[in-house]
C-alpha cells in the first residue's frame, strides 16, 4: 500500500513527530477521496479511509508492545516503552486534527457543510449531553461520565479488533477539528467586521488560541483514550498468541487501564476548573 510505505512503524517509534505528518497527509488525501467518491457520506467515509491508512502502522506498533511485555519483566521499563507508542499516537491524532481543521477553515462553506455535517451534529450532541450540570461539579460529572463512555469504547474496540481504538480516536479527531475550525471562522469573522480585513497575524493568533482552547485539556484526555486502547490491543494480541496466561501481560494491561482512568479524571478536572481560567467558556 502506497500510503503505508511512506512511514516505517519502527523508525517512527524512534521519531514520533513523523506521525504528525502522517496524520496531516492521511487526513487530507482521505477527505479528497471521500468527497469525490461518496459525497453524501463523506464525513464518515473520510474517517474510515484515515483509519485504513493508519491501521498497518498502529497494529505493528501495538504488536511490538505485546512482545515487549513478554521480554521485559519490570513494569516501570514496560511503561517507559509504552510511552513511546503513546507519543507516536498523540502526534498522529494532532496531525489529523490539524489537517482537517485546515480543510474546514479554507475550503468553500458549501463543501465544508457537506463534508462535516455529521461531525457538526455530533459536536452539538456532545454539548447538549454535558450541559445538564448547573454547578461546576455537575458539569464535571457530566463531562467525566461522557468521556468514560468513550474510554470504554476504546478499550472494547481495541480488544475486539486489535487496533480498533484508532477508529474511535480518528472520529474524535474529526469532531475536534470541526470545533476548532468553527471557533477560528467565527473569531476571524468578528475581526473582519471590526477591522475590515484579516491579516496573516490574525490567522496565526486565532488559530493558535482556538487549537489550545480545545487541546489544552484535550491532550490529556486523548492520552487517556490511547492508553486504554494500548491496553485493549495488548490483551487482544495476547489472546490470539495464547500469551494471556503470562502474568506480566495481564498485570501490564490492568496497570494501563487504571492509569487511563486516572488520566481521564485529571483531564475532566482540567476541562472544568483550569481551561476556563486561560481560555474562558
Amino acid at each position: 500500500m502506497v500510503l503505508e510505505s511512506l512511514f516505517n512503524p519502527f523508525a517512527v517509534k524512534r521519531k514520533p513527530w513523523e506521525m504528525f505528518f502522517a496524520g496531516v497527509i492521511y487526513s487530507l488525501i482521505s477527505l479528497f477521496l471521500a468527497y469525490i467518491s461518496f459525497r453524501d457520506y463523506s464525513g464518515l467515509i473520510l474517517v474510515f479511509l484515515i483509519v485504513m491508512s493508519a491501521i498497518p502502522l498502529v497494529y505493528t506498533a501495538i504488536k511490538n508492545e505485546e512482545e515487549i511485555d513478554m521480554k521485559i519483566k519490570s513494569e516501570w521499563r514496560i511503561l517507559k516503552e509504552h510511552s513511546k507508542v503513546l507519543m507516536f499516537l498523540l502526534y498522529f491524532f494532532v496531525g489529523v486534527v490539524m489537517g482537517l481543521t485546515v480543510a474546514y477553515v479554507f475550503l468553500p462553506s458549501s463543501m465544508v457543510s457537506e463534508i462535516f455535517s455529521i461531525q457538526t451534529q455530533a459536536m452539538v450532541n456532545v454539548q447538549t449531553n454535558v450541559q445538564g450540570g448547573i454547578t461546576l461539579f455537575g458539569l464535571f460529572q457530566a463531562i467525566f461520565v461522557n468521556n468514560l463512555k468513550v474510554l470504554m469504547f476504546c478499550l472494547v474496540f481495541s480488544f475486539l479488533f486489535g487496533a480498533g481504538a484508532i477508529f474511535i480516536l480518528t472520529w474524535n479527531a474529526s469532531v475536534v477539528a470541526v470545533a476548532v475550525g468553527a471557533l477560528i471562522k467565527s473569531s476571524l469573522a468578528e475581526i473582519a467586521a471590526e477591522a475590515g480585513s484579516v491579516t496573516l497575524v490574525n490567522y496565526l493568533s486565532v488559530g493558535t488560541f482556538s487549537f489550545f482552547r480545545f487541546m489544552f485539556h484535550g491532550f490529556v484526555e486523548i492520552a487517556a483514550y490511547f492508553i486504554a486502547g494500548i491496553a485493549g490491543s495488548i490483551i487482544s494480541i495476547a489472546v490470539i498468541k495464547h500469551n494471556l496466561q503470562d502474568e506480566t501481560v495481564l498485570f501490564d494491561s490492568i496497570s494501563l487501564v487504571l492509569l487511563s482512568l486516572g488520566v481521564l479524571l485529571f483531564a475532566a478536572l482540567m476541562e472544568v476548573y483550569i481551561t476556563p481560567i486561560f481560555f474562558g467558556w
